[in-house]
């Protein structure tokens, strides 16, 4: 019987298919594994972006979150700085308004200095040197 006979075409009973051979197979997987090849590739490349994209909203966040954090740190630091100065003037006016009359001559003295100090520190905050020669220590 060969394949070109007419019984071969009429006949009840099917053919299976050949087995694939060697070479077919082969090729067969060639075709398969470029395949699969490309599609792994693009599923890489679309990795690839999507981390590119997660890593600059990553650097973004991260960017926002120090200068978030700086502001913190300079709103701290004047708050501590506006502490200080409003502590050193409270303390300023209580050593000013200390009565001295009750006192020994020893600690008359002290506290004369400490507010020819404060005068001293209030006169010559920011503009430099004035003629305020009676503040000198030499002068009694």
């Amino acid at each position: 019987m060969s394949e070109d006979s007419p019984m071969s075409e009429d006949s009840p009973i099917q053919k299976e298919p050949r087995p694939i051979r060697r070479k077919a197979a082969k090729a067969k997987r060639g075709i398969n594994s470029t395949s699969n090849t490309s599609k792994f590739l693009e599923k890489i490349a679309r990795q690839s972006a999507l981390r590119i994209e997660i890593d600059k909203k990553v650097q973004e966040d991260d960017r926002a979150m120090a200068i978030e954090f700086t502001k913190e740190r300079e709103y701290v630091r004047k708050e501590r700085e506006y502490q200080r100065k409003e502590n050193e003037e409270k303390n300023d006016w209580e050593t000013m308004a200390i009565d001295t009359s009750h006192m020994s001559p020893e600690t008359k003295q002290y506290w004369k200095l400490e507010r020819k100090a404060i005068m001293r520190r209030r006169l010559f905050r920011d503009d430099g040197p004035s003629n305020t020669d009676w503040l000198n220590d030499e002068n009694p």
